[in-house]
């Protein structure tokens, strides 16, 4: 009898040990840049292009990242990750405005639900940006955040310096 009691003492030691603490974070999404490639493509009509790829690390503590699809697809112009470009201009980078024709648009991060019990979401996102009149020399880069579901809005992050004429990967230094 004693050693059953024992044994379940120790067996109950080691589950409990086993057993780490839940991991909370902020409600707040938390963002990393990662790397931005750029590569030659073909747009939808058939045409060559270019295009990039961001790829960038998120956290969520309370697990309310993404977007149902629009209930009106082209005419629902909400969004939840936003980007500022950046082109250089006579040596100088310069913020982009609407009319120019790599400013970029909304995007939408499907939505995402968090399984179990503890509903933090960490992961990366790939968004590719295709550019279709563009100069091989523009150089640019993008600041970009995220907004979850409950209008908490991420840090800002930031991409490394691009030249839209040179394919290849950059990453933070």
């Amino acid at each position: 009898m004693k050693k059953a009691v024992i044994i379940t003492v120790i067996v109950a030691a080691v589950m409990l040990g086993s057993c780490g603490s839940i991991e909370t974070l902020p409600p707040e999404p938390m963002i990393e840049f990662r790397t931005f490639t750029v590569y030659d493509s073909i747009d939808i009509l058939g045409n060559p292009a270019k295009a990039g790829k961001l790829t960038f690390y998120f956290e969520d503590g309370d697990g309310d990242l993404g977007l149902d699809p629009p209930q009106n697809p082209g005419t629902d112009p909400s969004g939840n990750l936003f980007l500022r470009l950046y082109r250089k201009t006579d040596g100088v980078f310069e913020l982009a405005g609407p009319s120019d024709p790599l400013y970029p648009s909304e995007y939408r991060i499907p939505y995402i639900e968090a399984e179990g019990q503890n509903k933090i979401l960490k992961g990366t996102i790939d968004v590719t940006l295709m550019y279709l009149l563009y100069n091989a020399s523009d150089t640019l880069y993008y600041d970009f955040w995220i907004r979850d579901r409950g209008g908490n809005e991420s840090n800002t992050a930031t991409t490394c310096v691009v030249v839209l004429g040179e394919n290849g990967t950059c990453s933070p230094e």
